[in-house]
């Protein structure tokens, strides 16, 4: 099993939910840990959180950062290799959903939605291409099992989801030729914030985030000759 002790990780929209719960798996096998927000605050109360939580004695790094607009993706990376000389690892989680029938949906939620989850995704390792190539890193996508199953009232977060498991792949064989692994993963129902949602006792047969946080150190650990390029994961038990 590969060491992560002192890698360096960028985790976008880190600050609560799947991001958060990814963060601190990380931090507890001693990883360098940066999680973004667009809400500076949100950022640095997440990351005092963290360094209540984690089991090593690494410390969680909070910064501003909108997957939205390139040039904060590219500050975000800067800082980064600034501070710790070299970046390992890139978790494209930023993300968001709006809900509703064509008919209802508005341009600025379609908008949203895409700018988000699927630009924001290719922000992300486009800004960090170069630091990824130096460390021969490792770059993962949030998708969603929405990213191959379509449903009604979906069409916005469908197409980013999809365009976001494509865009993975694609990326994928892009990039291993320089020692850069990419993976997506692909959760169901997971309990987390996401929407505004308080996750509850209600929700305990979901995945909880820490699973998710699991399966990325997962993911780091595989041996260098494997690449499990997508993976899906939904309940054990269906609801």
């Amino acid at each position: 099993m590969k060491e992560l002790k002192d890698k360096v990780a960028l985790i976008t929209g880190g600050s609560k939910g799947i991001g958060y719960g990814i963060a601190l798996s990380l931090m507890n096998e001693g990883v360098k840990v940066v999680i973004t927000s667009r809400d500076e605050d949100r950022a640095l109360e997440a990351s005092q959180r963290l360094d209540k939580e984690t089991t090593s004695d690494v410390k969680a790094y909070g910064i501003q950062a909108d997957v939205r607009d390139f040039e904060s993706q590219q500050q975000a990376v800067k800082q980064v290799v600034e501070q710790f000389g070299q970046l390992d690892i890139v978790i494209a989680n930023a993300g968001l959903g709006h809900f509703a029938s064509i008919e209802d949906l508005t341009a600025e939620q379609w908008q949203e939605t895409i700018d988000t989850n699927l630009t924001g995704a290719f922000y992300s390792i486009k800004a960090s291409v170069d630091a990824l190539k130096k460390s021969k890193g490792y770059y993962i996508t949030i998708s969603s099992l929405a990213g191959t199953n379509f449903f009604a009232n979906g069409s916005a977060y469908n197409a980013s989801k999809f365009g976001v498991t494509g865009f993975t792949q694609a990326v994928m064989l892009d990039l291993r030729k320089y020692g850069i692994k990419v993976s997506t993963i692909m959760p169901g129902s997971v309990a987390t914030h996401f929407n505004g949602n308080e996750p509850d006792d209600s929700d305990a047969w979901k995945i909880q985030i820490e699973d998710i946080g699991q399966l990325v150190v997962d993911l780091l650990k595989m041996n260098e000759r494997t690449l499990p390029s997508k993976i899906e994961v939904r309940p054990t038990t269906p609801k």
